[in-house]
């Protein structure tokens, strides 16, 4: 049986062929014939709003010949407290496979365990698998491979995008460079739980800078305050809005701690000249990216947006395959 439930437990086999077939049902969109979910209902189970997951999922899983069926999670017995392992017991013998976005990661890795059907993690507090597969897709869709390069990530560094690019940079072998204040990085324990070989701190004027490195597959981490030594050469700059859902009651400190993390065209500038930014949407303009810049950078994005619903298929493709 086989899920995504995390980066973290995803091999780099998976992650590959995830990568390689996604461009093929994006070329194949137009006359596609492959339907391995033929005669399935996958249900999607959601506890946290969503336009782009909903939607390249929903269309995904119809266009693979399988039939989406949307619950959310307040509208059946979750919401009255119903144990996510009764409601997995339940729904695994009268669906085919689940996709789910909700708070807690042991949610969707109990409903794994008890259901008995592939089951893929649409969004936790812990990780966004499915966007960073998306985002590396998108990346080597347009600059080629990514290992070696440098991506750059803005802003809160201790969220769910980032923590799946740590686990996609230990074991895609490119540099992740992760710029935010010292509050709002991730915690040293988890380059040890990706595999780091080697984590050591640097005292600078700027701050301490803590590097881990890789041997495995070359893939490095550096996570720094230092906003202008993150962007310096990137390959790609990334941000992700500095209030995500469920820090709601936060949102007065978190924009007054990262209002200095921006991308915008001076951080632009001091990447490289071909470098792309990405955003993994909704985009709160003049706060973790300005106008001007995400408007100059909008074909990029949205062709980000648009291949979720690629890359979910093979994903999806991988999961029944």
């Amino acid at each position: 049986m086989k899920h995504l439930l995390s980066l973290e437990s995803m091999s780099r086999k998976d992650m590959d062929v995830v990568l390689q077939n996604a461009a093929v049902f994006k070329a194949q969109r137009k006359d596609a014939q492959h339907q391995p979910l033929a005669g399935q209902t996958w249900a999607l189970i959601f506890s946290k709003s969503s336009t782009r997951t909903r939607v390249s999922f929903e269309v995904g899983i119809h266009e693979l010949g399988g039939r989406p069926l949307f619950l959310n999670a307040n509208d059946i017995q979750l919401g009255r407290g119903e144990p996510i392992k009764d409601s997995a017991r339940v729904l695994g013998r009268m669906i085919h496979g689940a996709v789910i976005r909700t708070f807690a990661q042991s949610d969707v890795e109990d409903f794994a365990k008890f259901s008995g059907i592939p089951t893929i993690n649409a969004l936790t507090d812990d990780e966004h698998p499915c966007q960073i597969l998306t985002d590396i897709f998108t990346y080597q869709e347009k600059r080629g491979p990514i290992q070696g390069k440098v991506v750059t990530f803005v802003g809160d560094g201790a969220c769910n995008v980032p923590i799946s690019w740590i686990f996609a940079a230990a074991k895609l072998g490119f540099e992740l460079r992760i710029a935010a204040p010292k509050a709002y990085q991730p915690p040293l324990a988890l380059l040890e739980r990706a595999g780091a070989s080697h984590v050591h701190s640097e005292a600078q004027s700027s701050g301490e800078i803590i590097r881990a490195d890789f041997r495995s597959s070359g893939g490095k981490i550096v996570i720094t305050s230092d906003l202008a030594l993150a962007a310096s050469g990137a390959d790609l700059l990334y941000t992700d809005v500095w209030v995500s859902m469920g820090k709601e009651s936060e949102t007065a400190q978190r924009i007054q701690d990262l209002s200095g993390y921006q991308i915008n065209a001076a951080l632009v500038k001091l990447a490289k000249p071909d470098a792309l930014v990405m955003h993994c949407l909704p985009a709160y303009r003049g706060k973790e990216i300005d106008e001007e810049t995400f408007e100059a950078h909008a074909e990029t994005v949205f062709d980000e947006a648009e291949n979720r619903l690629h890359t979910q298929k093979a994903i999806l493709n991988l999961l029944v395959s």
